[in-house]
């Protein structure tokens, strides 16, 4: 039977065209960014460069390659009003939009990077949002403000296989690079689910130290296992990107848990709203799981600054809900 195709889909959930014309471009970029990823070895690209981007974060040189690739293939796209990207400090304007054009393209292009040396899972995060405004010039607040109005999301994760998790509405669908056609396929039905209970946690817990009540709390109750309160043993997960972390809650349920920390610049957590917490946000949501920032969903922050970081926990709604319970009974 053959597979539908990326393209196919999209039609199929009724997304506009700008909103199609963005992700498939999106799609064309992040089969190039597969191969760069693949031969960076071979090519010298698993070392850092020089520079460093707008969190002060030094950037590798796949970082900067990717996105480049990505901005240069999105400038392409006349329905493409403005972009934010983590490697760039300002809204990215785009002087080939056409004149109705009111989409803004969010993203990581490189989640993870810090895995590229050890050959690690990485990854490239979207959010697609409806703006307000089709103005000339598109500024931080207009795309702030558009936040709630996200038309996609997804991720593309660059492991054993290059695999695209993306929602235009309400469902949730996989689907896997193939490389004979060099097209993203469908891998299941179209309608991928989360868990709703699980007995996994994603955490770094080396900074266990720098938690608050709430966090640590709830990690403790796991670590108890059959003879605590949650009277279940649990595995804990952290491959150091949140693509990989996420991906395995999607496919074996669990809570990812990046929080703010009482440490000098993790105040706020680590994670940036725009273009990692809001659309993984949107894609646990439709999946049936919850996404909360401390007490607040995630996708109701109203940020005020587009490389602001929140505070992250998503996953199995079961965890989810004891963790937000546990926030509530600490404020």
């Amino acid at each position: 039977m053959q597979k539908q195709t990326l393209k196919d889909w999209i039609k199929g959930q009724g997304a506009s065209k700008g909103v199609s014309d963005i992700l498939l471009t999106i799609a064309s970029s992040c089969t190039g960014i597969a191969k760069i990823v693949n031969d960076a070895p071979l090519d010298g690209l698993i070392g850092a460069s020089s520079q460093t981007n707008v969190q002060g974060e030094v950037q590798k040189d796949l970082d900067i390659i990717t996105n480049d690739l990505m901005v240069a293939d999105l400038l392409t796209v006349s329905s493409v009003s403005a972009m934010v990207s983590e490697e760039i400090d300002e809204v990215i304007q785009n002087s080939n939009k056409s004149e109705n054009a009111n989409l803004a393209v969010c993203f990581d292009p490189l989640d993870g990077s810090s895995n590229i040396d050890n050959n690690g899972i990485i990854g490239t995060i979207f959010s697609v949002l409806e703006l307000a405004s089709n103005s000339k010039n598109i500024t931080s607040s207009d795309v702030l403000s558009a936040s709630r109005n996200q038309k996609a999301a997804g991720y593309f994760i660059y492991g054993p296989a290059c695999l695209l998790m993306v929602s235009v509405g309400n469902k949730v669908a996989m689907f896997a690079l193939s490389e004979k056609q060099q097209q993203f396929l469908l891998v299941d039905g179209g309608d991928v689910s989360i868990a709703k209970q699980s007995n996994e946690f994603a955490i770094n817990m080396s900074y266990q130290r720098f938690w608050d009540s709430a966090i640590a709390k709830y990690i403790e109750q796991c670590l108890l296992g059959e003879q605590g309160k949650r009277k279940k043993n649990f595995n804990m997960r952290w491959a150091g990107s949140m693509v990989a972390d996420v991906h395995r809650i999607f496919m074996h349920g669990g809570v990812f848990i990046y929080p703010s920390m009482d440490k000098k610049g993790s105040e706020n957590g680590k994670l940036r709203f725009l273009y990692e917490a809001n659309p993984m946000a949107m894609l646990v949501e439709n999946a049936g799981g919850m996404a909360i920032s401390n007490s607040l969903p995630i996708r109701e922050i109203r940020a005020t600054n587009i490389h602001q970081r929140v505070p992250v926990v998503l996953g199995s709604s079961q965890e989810v809900e004891i963790l937000l319970n546990l926030y509530q009974n600490t404020q």
